[in-house]
């Protein structure tokens, strides 16, 4: 089975939509990562309902550490940086997804992180 992991900084402080939002462009970024690269993955991950999870970390240090064990592994990630229009300072790394990818994989680097 295949999966999408999307790691979110709670240190931030952003609203629930804002949050939301980075979620949103996390997830498409990485799922066209996948398409791009992998397009049976992005295939089958539809096909399988497309699961997702979306775990917290609480600074910029941990989700720079999580993104580089994931990279590290070879699970494509992508990493979102705000534009600065509204909540958070310009360019803040906000979250990352990952994959949709393995789930054994996935479940390897980020079983440890608590649910959003």
């Amino acid at each position: 089975m295949f999966k999408q992991v999307i790691v979110a900084r709670k240190d931030l402080k952003m609203s629930s939509g804002k949050l939301s939002a980075q979620v949103a462009h996390a997830s498409l970024m990485s799922y066209e990562r996948v398409k791009s690269k992998n397009p049976e993955i992005a295939s089958a991950w539809k096909s399988e309902g497309q699961m997702k999870v979306v775990l917290k970390v609480g600074s910029e240090e941990e989700l720079l550490d999580c993104y580089n064990k994931a990279k590290a592994v070879g699970i494509p990630c992508e990493l979102v940086r705000d534009a600065g229009h509204t909540q958070v300072e310009p360019g803040s790394l906000t979250c990352f997804g990952a994959g949709p990818w393995k789930e054994s994989e996935l479940d390897a680097v980020f079983g440890k992180l608590k649910l959003l």
